[in-house]
């Protein structure tokens, strides 16, 4: 999915960012044969005690010095652009598929396991993108020099006579075959000791994410938790959660002390072993004194390139931890997608109905695990009727409106509304957007052009005239600052702009009282007279404002829709007669 970014709309800036980089890596490399041709003319030159070959070798060193730093510059600038470039196509792409469709919402319901996808996609996702880069070059880069320098070794090292009894053995480019053999040995112990990492840095990772979750969670429900005093039971938790990311973290550093016993052996034996090699040739005087320094630097250049794996697994373990997390998100919505978490042998279908009412069919809901909520419901719900939802806690009110609302995914039967009819869902708890005032109350269409007058007359219509002033502050704090009576005001607010087709509320007025619930809802009858609305609630007073009521009855088998008339306006009117 990730090597999207290689196609489409954003291709050609990929392809050039890459290859840039590859030029700069070509222009590093071929910094770094210089720099070893100089080691040997540079020797060479002081082994022989000649001021004029020191100097000419000395006259080279700035030409030499501005190539690697330019280039290897050069490789960072444009690593980093096509990190960044990659990371924010990904992120985009991912977070445009999780949030499009209220996906967002369903893999609460469908994927329990699915713990914080915003952080996979704002975190995760950077951890899995800017590492791979630096891999891939780091792996091009490394194949490259120890092809160069294996060449560089084999040509000026040449091959080595061993006598064994009376018998002389000729090894041909000893010194290349040396360096492949100490990598490979390097990198089979890194192997060996580093695996258990990948799982443990995993563990690590999914700790932490559940330590940050449980603090946010502390965090919105502060006033709950602060009112019945359970600062302990949450002190506790927190201890808790914090105590199996400390383990975690032990398991991590345990394992790391057995890496870094490989990793500190082998850089003890690294700058070692090649003059250990070299020495006979040289006391025998085959090479110079240039040639060994040479060999050495070859050797070491082609030793840390082959041994790129052992240097980088900790990163690489690192690396595929948090690409685990990033495809585990990705599968959960390729599978959202496909309905392959349906439980059930159908599942709901939402279409057009064929006249201006809303039809449900033979519906019935399940939970997650099987248990029928709502069994075999239909119901015609004609333009403008006011139809109120209620029941006993549990019959399935709340599912039902999930259910119209398309984000319910257990299930079978039908539901078809009119076509081209603009529907909006009231919840509880009504979502205020972190803006200025204005586009909380446009919220969610920020972007339409309203009069002042209209969202000024709607909001004192509401009772939340007071707030008019503050219409165009800067302020964005109003999540923090309303109450959820003020919150179910705006709601309601909503309504009177936007004037929608079809309103689907959720026990929307249960933060305020009798009397401002009744103005509330007075609004159905008068500006919203033309709209459909299903609303779910149980609060006295809520019959007199609608036509009809559906009554959701508990039995063994899932609950039953039982349709029967409203109560009539008279209790309403009783109560204001006495001024109550």
């Amino acid at each position: 999915m990730a090597l999207g970014f290689w196609r489409g709309r954003t291709r050609l800036r990929a392809w050039a960012l890459t290859v840039l980089v590859l030029v700069f890596v070509a222009a590093q490399l071929g910094a770094l044969v210089g720099l070893n041709a100089w080691q040997r003319l540079f020797f060479d030159a002081l082994d022989q005690k000649s001021g004029a070959e020191v100097l000419t070798a000395i006259s080279w060193v700035p030409i030499i010095v501005a190539g690697y730093a330019l280039s290897l510059s050069g490789v960072v600038v444009a690593r980093m652009l096509l990190q960044v470039s990659w990371r924010r196509w990904l992120t985009l792409h991912l977070a445009g598929w999780w949030i499009a469709d209220q996906r967002y919402y369903r893999m609460t319901l469908v994927d329990e396991e699915q713990t914080a996808p915003e952080f996979r996609i704002a975190e995760d996702v950077r951890l899995a993108i800017e590492p791979l880069v630096e891999f891939a070059l780091g792996l091009i880069t490394a194949t490259v020099t120890a092809i160069t320098f294996a060449a560089i070794l084999w040509q000026v090292a040449g091959s080595i006579s061993v006598p064994v009894g009376g018998t002389v053995i000729v090894i041909p480019f000893y010194m290349a075959i040396a360096a492949i053999l100490y990598a490979v040995i390097a990198s089979l112990s890194a192997y060996l000791t580093g695996r258990p990492l990948v799982r443990r840095v995993a563990d690590k990772n999914q700790m932490e994410a559940e330590f940050r979750a449980e603090m946010t969670r502390l965090r919105e429900h502060a006033e709950s938790i602060a009112l019945i005093r359970g600062d302990d039971d949450e002190r506790a938790s927190v201890h808790d959660n914090y105590r199996r990311l400390f383990s975690a973290w032990l398991a991590i550093i345990r394992q790391q002390g057995v890496i870094a016993l490989v990793l500190n052996s082998n850089g003890a034996l690294f700058p070692i072993i090649p003059l250990l090699l070299v020495a006979p040739k040289y006391l025998s005087g085959e090479l110079s004194l240039g040639a060994v320094m040479q060999v050495a630097a070859a050797f070491s250049a082609v030793q840390s390139a082959l041994i790129w794996f052992v240097d980088n697994f900790v990163r690489l373990a690192e690396w595929y931890a948090s690409l685990t997390r990033v495809d585990e998100l990705v599968e959960a919505l390729e599978d959202l997608d496909m309905g392959s978490i349906m439980a059930g042998e159908g599942e709901i279908e939402l279409g057009i109905s064929p006249d201006k009412a809303i039809h449900i069919e033979n519906l019935s809901l399940a939970h997650r695990n099987g248990r029928v909520v709502i069994a075999d419901a239909s119901v015609v719900i004609a333009k403008g009727e006011k139809v109120l939802i209620t029941g006993a806690s549990g019959t399935g009110k709340s599912t039902l409106i999930r259910a119209l609302a398309g984000l319910w995914p257990w299930g079978s039967g039908s539901i078809t509304v009119p076509p081209g009819q603009i529907i909006a869902f009231v919840p509880q708890k009504p979502y205020i957007p972190v803006a200025p005032l204005r586009e909380v109350m446009l919220y969610p269409h920020a972007d339409r052009r309203i009069d002042d007058a209209v969202i000024l007359a709607a909001m004192k219509r509401c009772g939340l005239g007071y707030l008019g002033k503050h219409l165009d502050d800067d302020e964005d704090g109003w999540d923090r600052t309303l109450s959820g009576g003020e919150r179910q005001r705006i709601a309601f607010a909503r309504l009177v702009i936007h004037k929608p087709d079809i309103i689907v509320m959720d026990e929307a007025t249960s933060a305020l009282d009798e009397d401002s619930q009744a103005d509330l809802l007075q609004l159905l009858r008068e500006d919203l007279a033309e709209a459909t609305v299903i609303s779910v609630g149980h609060r006295p007073g809520l019959e007199a404002f609608h036509d009809r009521k559906i009554v959701l009855e508990r039995q063994e088998a899932g609950a039953r829709l039982t349709a029967e008339p409203a109560t009539s306006a008279l209790w309403r009117m009783l109560r204001l007669g006495t001024g109550g």
